[in-house]
């Protein structure tokens, strides 16, 4: 035996169970990060394409036209849709308008019990 050689004892059966512990921890562990890194990677290719490549047509001049009477309470921003709450004669009226193309996409009426 040379001086660049050094002798490696054999593990113990002790010591030959807790390396195959330490190993099949490790392979969970790789394994685990690796699916991590893959349902991030899909959840950012989903929100990527979710638009199926095409490009919102935008907004220009338009004009929301209310009932005689209503009265615009509150404007806000929900996600990608603006929200407009109106009192129209005592009834409460929340319209919701796609934010990239104002279209309406909605419209929730609050009524009072009789």
């Amino acid at each position: 035996m040379t001086t660049s050689e050094t002798a490696v004892p054999e593990p113990t059966p002790e010591q030959a169970a807790l390396f195959a512990r330490v190993r099949r921890m490790m392979l969970i562990a790789g394994l685990t990060t690796a699916l991590a890194i893959c349902a991030v990677l899909i959840a950012v290719g989903y929100r990527l394409f979710r638009s199926e490549g095409r490009a919102p047509e935008p907004a220009g001049d338009v004009i929301a036209t209310l009932p005689k009477g209503a009265r615009i309470v509150s404007t806000g921003v929900a996600g990608d849709r603006l929200v407009v709450t109106l009192d129209i004669g005592g009834v409460t009226e929340i319209r919701t308008f796609d934010a990239h193309t104002l279209r309406p996409a909605g419209k929730l009426k609050f009524a009072n019990e009789p």
